[in-house]
């Protein structure tokens, strides 16, 4: 499949209907015009590309990562286009830090009306080679879920009283179909995966929704070092941003592609028949 067939299964097998689907008609300029989003993983990949769209559109872009040069780059191309872009260097990985960059956001801006939780960390590794590293899931969980729920209970309180807010969580196509030697990174987004259902559940009459987007495969910084991915299909890092963007103009509940929710109705039908499948995958070497 090209990278073109990935980015249309992406773009258009969204999960629209129901309560939690918005206005067909809206733009990304009339959705986030004013309005303070805030992108983890924003100095590269994702979520520069999506930082730099949303800031041309109108939105006030809250930029947080780890490099506070390369921030200053995403601001400066932010602005270049008209934009307004604030950069928060911090380290997710510490809550000390992370307390005090969500404080001193809330300070300056008011609150956050869009979360993207994008920050991701991915380690490739086989169960065999797995018995004595049981940290790479400890650190795993750390940035992907612990760091992206403290930023959840941050701004959710403000969200809560304007009752009209997004949280989206980046995740992976394989939380669909599993992800044989991806045993951490899969397990860490399943679990922010299943804590935002619970808090939709809180929130189900309060205008917030929290997005799951099931993001296939993209060329970023995060899979160059798997020589197998090297001439898989792939989307690029802008239209990676722009399903983040679509997201936000739709705002559908669960977001991924057709063939990755084909495979977990299977699994709910027949999970032995999708096991055998997954299992055939390990064996393929990917």
């Amino acid at each position: 499949m090209t990278a073109t067939g990935w980015w249309f299964q992406a773009k258009h097998a969204l999960d629209t209907r129901g309560p939690f689907a918005r206005r067909r008609g809206r733009t990304l300029a009339g959705a986030v015009a004013s309005r303070r989003v805030l992108i983890t993983g924003a100095s590269s990949g994702i979520g520069r590309a999506a930082a730099i769209e949303l800031g041309a559109a109108g939105a006030v872009v809250i930029l947080v990562a780890r490099r506070e040069a390369e921030l200053r780059e995403v601001v400066d191309a932010v602005t270049a286009r008209g934009g307004q872009a604030f950069a928060y260097p911090c380290d997710l990985n510490d809550a000390e830090a992370s307390e005090a960059m969500i404080g001193k956001v809330l300070a300056e801006h008011g609150g956050v009306d869009i979360l993207v939780n994008n920050a991701g960390r991915s380690i490739r590794r086989s169960l065999a080679d797995s018995y004595e590293r049981a940290h790479d899931f400890e650190r795993t969980m750390q940035l992907n879920y612990f760091a992206a729920v403290r930023l959840m209970l941050g701004v959710l309180p403000g969200m809560r009283e304007r009752r009209f807010c997004q949280v989206i969580n980046v995740l992976s196509v394989a939380n669909l179909f599993g992800g044989p030697r991806y045993s951490a990174y899969v397990a860490s987004k399943a679990a922010l995966d299943e804590v935002s259902t619970c808090f939709q559940a809180e929130t189900l009459h309060e205008n917030i929704t929290f997005t799951s987007v099931y993001m296939p495969l993209v060329r970023t910084a995060m899979i160059a070092p798997n020589k197998q991915y090297a001439d898989a299909p792939a989307l690029t890092s802008e239209q990676g941003g722009q399903v983040i963007c679509d997201a936000i103009v739709r705002r559908p509940r669960r977001m991924g592609p057709t063939f990755g929710r084909l495979v977990r109705l299977t699994d709910a039908i027949s999970t032995e028949r999708a096991d055998v499948g997954r299992h055939r995958r390990y064996n393929s070497g990917i």
